[in-house]
């Protein structure tokens, strides 16, 4: 049975923490992926504990806010849930899908951590990463690192290592060709695919016009 003190201490702490955040990866950000994973999870045999944990911090220290250290967010995560006497395999398997989940983390990755509660999470991050919200937190991110719109000189990578994915300061346009555009193909749930077939059309649609648009044509 899920423990919905602690769910609610965590949704605390999360907003605390995130409260001065970047657009794209804040409060509402984490409330959208928790939201998705419980709808997800309907279609799955999951601990719903585990799930909700996973999503409520899954961003709790994003390493592109970092320096690209990936072990702060599973340390601070860590930290919190000892602090609430959560069980030690739960904590391990929240901490594991924290440390799984992104896209980055399993690019060139052959020996990846995997459970039906890391997929339901990961599908529900990657579906807020699709769409309108998808776009608009692509450009946010964009104007934040105060990246190019677009520049038709700079050529999407679609072979970049993790290194690589993680240093790029490509222009905005370029990310959805380096990520977002694959990410229909990687999802892990019946419920996960079905959504994120159409926010990735629609998420298509916007580039056929942008690029109409760029070459002046009605």
């Amino acid at each position: 049975m899920i423990n919905l003190v602690l769910i609610e201490a965590t949704k605390a702490f999360v907003k605390k923490e995130l409260a001065n955040a970047e657009g794209g990866h804040d409060w509402f950000h984490i409330e959208r992926v928790y939201n998705n994973a419980l709808l997800i999870s309907k279609g799955e045999v999951v601990n719903l504990e585990i799930v909700a944990l996973g999503a409520l911090l899954h961003d709790i220290a994003d390493s592109k806010f970092h320096n690209g250290d990936d072990t702060v967010g599973p340390k601070k995560a860590r930290t919190f849930l000892q602090e609430h006497n959560v069980d030690s395999s739960i904590i391990e398997h929240v901490v594991a899908i924290i440390e799984n989940i992104s896209f980055s983390s399993n690019i060139g990755k052959t020996d990846a951590f995997n459970s039906i509660e890391l997929q339901v999470v990961q599908d529900a991050d990657r579906l807020d990463a699709l769409g309108a919200i998808g776009i608009a937190r692509t450009f946010n991110y964009g104007g934040f690192k105060n990246r190019a719109l677009y520049n038709p000189d700079i050529k999407p990578n679609l072979n970049m290592t993790k290194a690589e994915y993680k240093a790029s300061t490509a222009p905005t346009i370029n990310h959805f060709y380096e990520k977002l555009l694959l990410l229909k193909d990687t999802m892990n749930t019946k419920t996960g695919k079905e959504i994120a077939l159409e926010r990735h059309n629609y998420m298509f649609s916007f580039l056929n016009q942008f690029h109409a648009e760029v070459n002046g044509e009605k």
